[in-house]
């Protein structure tokens, strides 16, 4: 099939947002009765899920200390409870293990979860904590803990095969996905600073709506819209800070033990929740009995026999680069220079003995080949989706991607002139106005 000239709705990225926005764009296509076919193309220069979203550990939870970010995942988890079968979603619940420090952010999480009606329950207090563990799991033996809330909604679902889902249900509603094509330049109209072509390495298609949505890519798309790499911010405090990056890059630590999955069924057989712990207790290796570290630290895991045993990561940390050298290709486990190594895997093997006594002795059964990524973080960590350049919609997760599957349909929605409540307080101008998003106590930075 010949390359397109034109096509009303132009979206870079065949990722969960790109996917997701073209199926949104197509059902309201359809739904008006109007033809779909030729009107709806996905560029990517890879393939589907070839980016972040190929990668992503899957896991999709509500556990969010900031209103609009608890109201927007309760919107996403909606759509992935749609289609369970499609998207590949296993909708077994997720655990937030706290110690005291997060106490009081977790019961204000549960309170305003309540009052959205998002269903969980919490427990309070070191001995019921242990209790409520152990009658899931009778090894549990993690230290420190002195809250559990556990979210009934929510889970995890398998990367690509979501992906694929989407693209399929977007695919059979006539929308184009063409793969590797390379974005080498956005090209406005004279006098205007609406984006009208996009030049490729396949060729030159001209749009009338332009979707950017290509995770730690955002950078370099920014950049080719003229968007300024510093920005204003105006902090809590009422003061403005200049000069302030607006991407910074974060190593993202992942990756999986290598047992039977089985090996983490409940105590009655059921699959469980996913299981995040985050606490301040010492952390002592499992290999050599040393301190690894006193500060509080985190970690998530579930079993999951898409990726063949135990899957988890760690709080990520930051890249000491500026955003402008960061080198996002080669990605994920491809690239030489950004991937979990050593020092992940005997913290994180360490964390998952330190929490079930199963665990203890496993480090030699710990995967040994490259896993891991990086994401791009906004100044505050936390979304931006807004328009720019008159016709240009850019979907800038700050890494909280995956889990976000219905962000594309709310943007769809924009893109067809009905403004969206639940993405007015991701808005880019947020930070001048310092209309920022509250911060927990989690050690992680999107939390």
């Amino acid at each position: 099939m010949a390359f397109p000239e034109h096509s009303e709705f132009v979206i870079i990225g065949a990722g969960i947002h790109g996917l997701s926005t073209a199926w949104r764009l197509a059902e309201r296509l359809r739904d008006k009765g109007e033809e779909v076919a030729g009107r709806i193309v996905v560029l990517d220069k890879a393939g589907i899920a070839s980016g972040a979203s190929g990668i992503a550990c899957g896991v999709v939870r509500n556990n969010y200390f900031q209103p609009a970010m608890r109201n927007l995942m309760a919107h996403s988890v909606g759509v992935w409870e749609s289609d369970p079968e499609a998207f590949s979603y296993h909708p077994v619940g997720y655990l937030q293990i706290s110690c005291e420090r997060m106490r009081d952010d977790v019961a204000q999480i549960h309170q305003q979860q309540q009052a959205i009606g998002y269903e969980s329950a919490f427990i309070e207090g070191a001995e019921a904590s242990t209790r409520y563990m152990r009658d899931l799991f009778d090894d549990w033996q993690a230290q420190g803990i002195t809250s559990v809330l556990h979210e009934k909604r929510g889970g995890y679902a398998n990367n690509t095969k979501s992906i694929y889902g989407l693209a399929r249900k977007a695919e059979d509603l006539g929308v184009r996905i063409i793969t590797g094509t390379e974005v080498k330049a956005l090209v406005s109209d004279n006098g205007s600073s609406a984006i009208r072509a996009i030049e490729t390495d396949r060729g030159t298609i001209r749009c009338d709506q332009l979707i950017i949505g290509t995770g730690p890519w955002v950078r370099d798309f920014w950049s080719m819209l003229g968007l300024p790499s510093q920005i204003t911010v105006k902090g809590s405090d009422g003061e403005l800070r200049e000069g302030i990056e607006m991407w910074r890059y974060w190593q993202l630590e992942e990756g999986v033990l290598q047992v039977d999955p089985n090996t983490l069924l409940t105590n009655d057989g059921k699959l469980p929740p996913v299981i995040h712990v985050d606490t301040d207790a010492p952390l002592i290796s499992d290999v050599d009995g040393s301190v690894i570290t006193e500060e509080m630290w985190g970690i998530y895991y579930k079993p999951d026999w898409h990726f063949g045993g135990v899957q988890g990561g760690a709080a990520p940390y930051p890249i000491d680069k500026r955003a402008a050298e960061v080198a996002v290709d080669p990605y994920g486990p491809d690239s030489p220079e950004f991937v979990s190594g050593p020092e992940f895997a005997h913290m994180w093997v360490s964390a998952l003995a330190h929490c079930n006594k199963r665990f203890e002795g496993t480090m030699p059964k710990y995967h040994r080949e490259p896993s891991g990524g990086i994401g791009c973080f906004t100044p505050d960590s936390f979304p931006v989706f807004d328009r720019f350049n008159e016709n240009v919609s850019i979907i800038a997760d700050s890494n909280h991607g995956y889990k976000m599957i219905g962000v594309g349909r709310l943007v769809a929605d924009e893109v067809m002139g009905e403004e969206q409540d639940l993405l007015k307080p991701f808005r880019f101008d947020r930070f001048e106005k310092g209309e920022l998003h509250p911060t927990s106590n989690s050690p992680f930075p999107w939390s």
